[in-house]
């Protein structure tokens, strides 16, 4: 079904179908963080990654929230929906972490009363600097509409994931969101939903399993992101 690579990012591949409305998405086991500073390979990620983010944009299917997943094809490749990506990422936060603390000089694990959002220029060139929604306005990003669209999911998104991780031991910390249009204009989640793009940590003994490990040199990224997994299997 594939024909033509049209992107190659720092996590997956991207390619034509014969249809389209339709795209493959081939997930990588490459690793990057810190806007691309530091690289590496995490072993089968691309295979946790993609199952992961199928399984629940499945369930966030159910819960009424529309997402570009058609089909799982393979164990690193799905079929989706061809979508033109809005330019603002989404980050949730439920718990103080990552450059939240070092932002505002607060310690890591602090439990919010309710949950944050903030919003960030998908922009590499510039390091994807924060930005409020009068700067999307302005920078034409996204319609008022199509943002007041992109919170309402994302808020109803965390109450889905924070129980569903909840049941499996595990606390959702914080997440980052992608949202794109459909051709008919629609707002649908995309991208992917995964340990790295997750802040997952166990709630009884405040491990992490994601991408800190890696980030941190913590040591164990591929215990960690099979673990995960493995609770996720075991409860979806």
């Amino acid at each position: 079904m594939k024909k033509e690579m049209i992107y190659e990012g720092k996590a997956k591949k991207v390619w034509t179908t014969e249809d389209p409305e339709q795209l493959i998405v081939e997930y990588k086991d490459d690793a990057t963080a810190f806007n691309g500073l530091k690289k590496g390979t995490i072993s089968g990620k691309g295979v946790i990654n993609n199952r992961m983010s199928n399984a629940l944009m499945k369930r966030l299917e159910r819960a009424g929230i529309p997402t570009h997943y058609v089909e799982e094809l393979s164990e690193r490749e799905t079929l989706v929906k061809r979508v033109s990506i809005v330019p603002l990422e989404v980050i949730i936060r439920n718990i103080s972490a990552g450059s939240f603390s070092q932002r505002y000089g607060v310690e890591e694990g602090i439990v919010f009363d309710s949950p944050t959002i903030e919003f960030s220029y998908k922009n590499d060139a510039l390091g994807d600097p924060l930005l409020n929604t009068y700067h999307a306005r302005a920078l034409k990003l996204a319609t008022e509409e199509e943002i007041e669209t992109i919170k309402d999911y994302s808020f109803r998104i965390n109450e889905e994931l924070k129980a569903f991780w909840k049941g499996c031991g595990v606390t959702l910390v914080d997440f980052k969101l992608e949202f794109g249009r459909l051709s008919d204009g629609s707002i649908v989640l995309a991208d992917e939903i995964s340990p790295d793009t997750s802040r997952l940590w166990d709630s009884k003994t405040g491990e992490k399993l994601d991408k800190d490990r890696f980030r941190r040199d913590l040591g164990g990224v591929e215990e960690a992101y099979q673990e995960i997994m493995k609770r996720l299997e075991e409860n979806i």
